[in-house]
């Protein structure tokens, strides 16, 4: 290793705040990747403090809300999912005040020679990005939790809470001992650039400027407040006083009697054709803020979205697919042959919990909606589409890259940030991360065994959940790591452990729950230890922080979730609710449908010979060979800007994302995406890069703590809303989830005879 002077910062990089009585390490900017040479500094300083009592107090903090409030609108029908950007943005004025206000005393721990300062002087970039990494932990959601709720809420059995925790947190846990396999190759090598860290380093950049504030504006911070304070008192609105204007369908007020009518315009449970929502919760439920989705990916979105909902559904219900017109246009559920919700406790065996088959076959063969159907092969589409999509337009770069990283990991030679992180501190040992993973996997065992009646997985189950996630991490890990895309295993490990182990819906969610999420929050940690050596944090602190924001986040989204299940009476189950109650759980129908297709009845008898949608595998082929006309057109035509832009994973993602996702909230994520990344952007660039995430963050925080303050002040009380008819949570279109086929009768449904 080459000595390197001391010297202050470069003065072309004002961005920086530093201590002139510190000393700064600059490097020579020999980084392979011009997008990470353009955007991260060749700089260091490793006095500046990280892991502090403000990070901690901070962080925690964080952690503690953002789980809390994403788990609590995770069971509601517009269900808002609040990004650790919210504290990103709110975390500086915090880490600031307090660096005003804490003393700057020693603390020192009794009978140790352990001692802290609460207030090591200014607030840090380094601070910052760790509190962000605890509330990413917070954002990051609990896959797990499905389990506990569709074995509480939907079969009506009990599952031991302390297995319950235990599957909570080894699910998160797994992945992170997989990360330090791969560590090398997909963190040190610098040919794995990671390009979602770089927007996060800008960010971090852009919000340590030294803001003055003009005359006649605001202060980003400023802006936040008042669009926060504006978002909190307008949801009293949809979230009390009148919470019909969530979703409002014109055609269902309209053609108040008409089936037909109400299919096409029902925001909630038809093709939402002139609805609408005046309701962020609408806007950002499900699919997130349009306002941090790029213009290109939301125009791809919506064009897969028109296609899949305005032409391949009403083709299939209408030409009566699948016998389409038993069942609602668009429904999560399973249904029988009559048209009638499938009676899964017919087909189960009361005492194994496992299937029935001789009473599967007097019975009747599950049967979904086209419109579930259409999710299930774009699901599969989706999968070999992401991978041909990434071979075509990125396979040379990747491969490049990747015998790039090779020879790095042989050479041992070190790019400019890897210089400045092994200089100055020390890399987590190896041996952490073989024991985290040791350890987890033997607790996963130990709780699938110990909880094998609830659960079902057996041990070996679990050892090959692993082994898929160890096998998938490296390849999923390059692509994601230079192409910022990155397939799920879903779908995958269902079908094949369906195959294996049919008749277990219990086995089939777990089993896909640690095979996906292990690899899932392997890629997260490798991302994350990346930020941190672009942001020079020390990788101690860095794996201390993810992996304790991890625990916290796991436990507190468990508390959370069994707390809502013991007290929101019917929680889950609309047929018994009050009417317009927001408790409707639709990712967990979807969910445990999903366990009684894949898993209770199995991909043999529903999409093999046995059932009825063995033609749905073909979308396996059609996806794989779809990207290549598109890519072939751009090469021939590669002046087409149109060409340039068409991305049919995303396509895909937008025809088949119906469910549990609702109509209404594809169209006015799309309105406001396109009406700010599009319009805004090109008219008022500099109020659009100015103003845009800070509004995203401060829409977000504001929906949450006033519907948080709404549950335990008035709701948690039994006092549900007004009296009135726009106090019910309801787009009045009771006919939309009617079938249309002569002689199906389902209760408050008009019959057909004819």
């Amino acid at each position: 290793m080459r000595d390197v002077p001391v010297l202050p910062p470069p003065s072309d990089q004002p961005q920086l705040s530093f201590d002139p009585n510190l000393q700064w390490q600059v490097e020579e900017n020999e980084h392979p990747i011009e997008e990470v040479r353009l955007t991260v500094d060749p700089t260091d300083n490793p006095k500046i403090p990280a892991l502090t009592f403000r990070t901690w107090l901070i962080g925690v903090t964080s952690c503690l809300l953002l789980s809390f409030a994403n788990m609590f609108f995770g069971y509601r029908t517009n269900q808002l999912s609040i990004g650790s950007v919210c504290i990103q943005i709110v975390a500086l004025p915090l880490g600031r005040f307090l660096s005003t206000t804490l003393p700057k005393r020693e603390i020192r721990l009794p009978r140790t020679d352990w001692s802290f300062s609460l207030n090591p002087g200014p607030f840090s970039m380094k601070e910052h990005c760790l509190i962000t990494i605890f509330a990413s932990a917070g954002a990051g959601g609990l896959y797990a939790i499905h389990i506990v709720t569709i074995v509480r809420a939907f079969y009506h059995r009990m599952i031991h809470p302390m297995g319950a925790f235990l599957l909570a947190q080894t699910t998160q846990l797994v992945g992170y001992g997989l990360a330090g396999i791969y560590r090398k190759y997909l963190v040190e090598s610098p040919y794995m650039w990671w390009p979602a860290n770089l927007v996060q380093v800008s960010l971090f950049k852009a919000l340590h400027l030294k803001e003055e504030r003009k005359k006649g504006t605001m202060t980003r911070f400023q802006f936040f407040i008042v669009v926060f304070i504006t978002s909190f008192a307008y949801y009293t609105i949809p979230g009390f006083i009148f919470p019909a204007v969530s979703t409002i369908s014109v055609l269902c007020l309209i053609f108040k009697k008409s089936i037909t009518m109400q299919q096409i315009g029902s925001g909630l449970k038809g093709l939402g054709l002139g609805s609408f929502g005046i309701d962020w919760s609408t806007v950002a439920g499900f699919l997130g803020s349009p306002l941090a989705t790029p213009a290109t990916a939301i125009f791809n979105i919506l064009f897969g979205f028109f296609i899949g909902v305005y032409v391949l559904i009403p083709i299939g219900y209408w030409t009566n697919t699948y016998n389409a017109k038993r069942f609602p246009i668009i429904s999560s559920h399973v249904f029988d042959y009559a048209g009638h919700a499938y009676n899964t406790t017919r087909i189960i065996n009361s005492d194994t919990f496992t299937l029935n088959v001789e009473e599967e076959e007097n019975y009747s063969k599950i049967n979904i909606s086209i419109t579930f159907a259409l999710l299930y092969g774009m699901s599969f589409a989706s999968l070999t589409a992401s991978i041909m999509h990434v071979a075509l337009h990125d396979g040379r770069n990747i491969w490049k890259m990747w015998q790039s990283s090779k020879e790095y990991a042989k050479e041992k030679t070190e790019d400019v940030h890897t210089r400045l992180m092994k200089r100055n501190y020390e890399p987590v040992p190896q041996w952490w991360f073989y024991l985290l993973l040791v350890t987890v996997i033997g607790l996963s065992i130990f709780t699938c065994e110990r909880f094998h009646i609830q659960l079902q997985l057996p041990w070996w189950g679990v050892l090959f959940a692993c082994f898929i996630a160890l096998l998938f991490t490296l390849p999923i890990g390059v692509i994601l790591a230079t192409t910022n895309q990155a397939p799920g295993l879903n779908v995958i490990t269902e079908y094949i452990f369906g195959l294996i182990l049919p008749g277990n819906p219990m086995a089939n969610v777990t089993f896909k729950t640690y095979g996906t999420i292990s690899m899932s929050q392997a890629l997260t940690l490798l991302s994350d230890l990346n930020l941190g050596h672009y942001m020079k944090i020390p990788p101690k602190s860095m794996f201390i922080v993810q992996l304790t924001g991890t625990m916290i986040a796991s436990s507190v989204y468990f508390a959370t979730a069994w707390f809502l299940l013991d007290t929101v009476k019917h929680i889950c189950d609309p047929k018994n609710l009050p009417e317009g109650s927001p408790w409707t759980c639709p990712n967990d129908d979807v969910f445990y449908n999903a366990s009684i297709i894949w898993g209770l009845v199995g991909p043999v008898r529903m999409f093999g010979k046995l059932g009825h949608y063995s033609a749905l595998n073909f979308f396996f082929l059609f996806g794989l060979l779809l990207p290549i006309p598109f890519w072939l057109l751009s090469k021939i035509f590669p002046r087409n800007k149109l060409l340039k832009y068409i991305h049919i994973p995303l396509i895909i993602a937008g025809a088949g994302g119906l469910i549990p996702t609702h109509s209404v909230n594809f169209i006015m994520w799309g309105a406001v995406g396109v009406f700010f990344n599009y319009y805004i952007y090109k008219r008022y660039k500099d109020w659009w890069a100015r103003h845009t995430y800070v509004m995203s963050a401060a829409l977000d925080a504001g929906v949450a703590f006033m519907g948080i303050f709404i549950f335990f002040a008035l709701q948690f009380n039994d006092i549900s809303g007004m009296d009135w008819w726009g106090g019910v949570a309801d787009d009045y279109c009771p006919l939309a989830g009617c079938p249309t086929a002569p002689g199906v009768l389902v209760e408050g449904c008009p019959a057909i005879n004819s």
